[in-house]
């Protein structure tokens, strides 16, 4: 890992957390996280939102269960957590005052004194890029962030915020957080890309499985039954991802591993990616994911799933 990046470490693989106190309980929670763990990962993400789409729940379940699971384990130390604040983009979101207070929030979840990487969830498009600067530079230059993010933001913005952060002497952003698989990349603009690679800035994709469609478990528009899982899915159902399919499905045949397993190092391949995120309801689907880091593509392989990927 770059020393550029403090904020990452362990199994090239990041653990989302937004599972936590939505479709898994506490103790459930538990076992994913020691499941991971003991695989050898540390990276961990969530938000401060999630899950307040649950009924019942107002947000920062799964900050909570995080560190609970943390401090019962005594793995503080050896862990890189991830959250982010400004769920919604809500104009204002990220006045340098809303900033600081979102992040003691977070802190006091955790049960922690520092967040190893602090995101802008989503950009507000309003806030003055001086603002933003002030206030999660001033939670880097305090010791309660080590490293800063940014998730659904475009190339133009996050300019503008290192800029301003730079003429300041504060710490810019470091890490990206697009939308990106293989079937995938309308939220990864090539000028982001372009900007995190001239940069050295590390890219951590979400929706790296495609909401599941890159699993094979869905092999027909039929599949998509009723329920948010299948509907999310479906959403990555284009030609092109259809079409995809038998490739990926090929490649996996042929190295052994599952096409969830190939999907992931496809995109652990792609330049600047540093590992990509991916949540996981169980311990047996944590080691399944863990075991993509092992998965070896040919150059032959990759270039197969490069011509059918959606890379523009």
């Amino acid at each position: 890992m770059p020393e550029a990046h403090p904020g990452l470490g362990g199994l090239p693989l990041v653990l989302g957390g937004n599972a936590f106190g939505w479709t898994i309980d506490r103790d459930a929670s538990f076992a994913v996280l020691d499941a991971f763990y003991e695989a050898g990962g540390r990276s961990i993400d969530t938000a401060e939102g999630y899950s307040n789409w649950v009924p019942g729940n107002k947000g920062g379940e799964s900050e909570a269960i995080i560190g609970e699971w943390m401090e019962s384990r005594g793995v503080r130390p050896a862990m890189k957590i991830a959250t982010k604040t400004g769920q919604a983009g809500p104009a204002g979101a990220y006045a340098p005052e809303k900033v600081i207070a979102a992040c003691n929030g977070s802190l006091e979840r955790l049960r922690t004194d520092w967040i190893d990487l602090y995101y802008v969830h989503r950009d507000d498009l309003v806030t003055p890029p001086s603002d933003v600067a002030d206030g999660f530079g001033s939670l880097a230059a305090a010791g309660k962030v080590r490293e800063l993010a940014t998730s659904n933001t475009t190339a133009e913005r996050l300019c503008a915020f290192n800029e301003a952060a730079r003429a300041k002497g504060y710490t810019p952003f470091t890490v990206i957080q697009p939308g990106y698989n293989l079937v995938w990349r309308s939220d990864y603009e090539p000028e982001l890309e372009a900007l995190a690679l001239r940069e050295g800035m590390a890219v951590l994709p979400y929706y790296g499985l495609a909401a599941g469609f890159l699993t094979g478990k869905y092999t027909s528009e039929a599949d998509f039954g009723p329920g948010w899982r299948p509907q999310n899915a479906s959403q990555f159902a284009s030609d092109a991802a259809w079409a995809a399919l038998p490739v990926l499905n090929a490649v996996a045949e042929e190295a052994g591993a599952t096409m969830g397993q190939v999907a992931l190092a496809w995109l652990a391949s792609r330049p600047g990616v540093w590992a990509p995120i991916a949540s996981a309801t169980s311990a047996a689907q944590v080691r399944d994911l863990c075991a993509y880091a092992s998965v070896q593509l040919s150059d032959r392989q990759l270039a197969r799933l490069n011509a059918v990927s959606v890379d523009a």
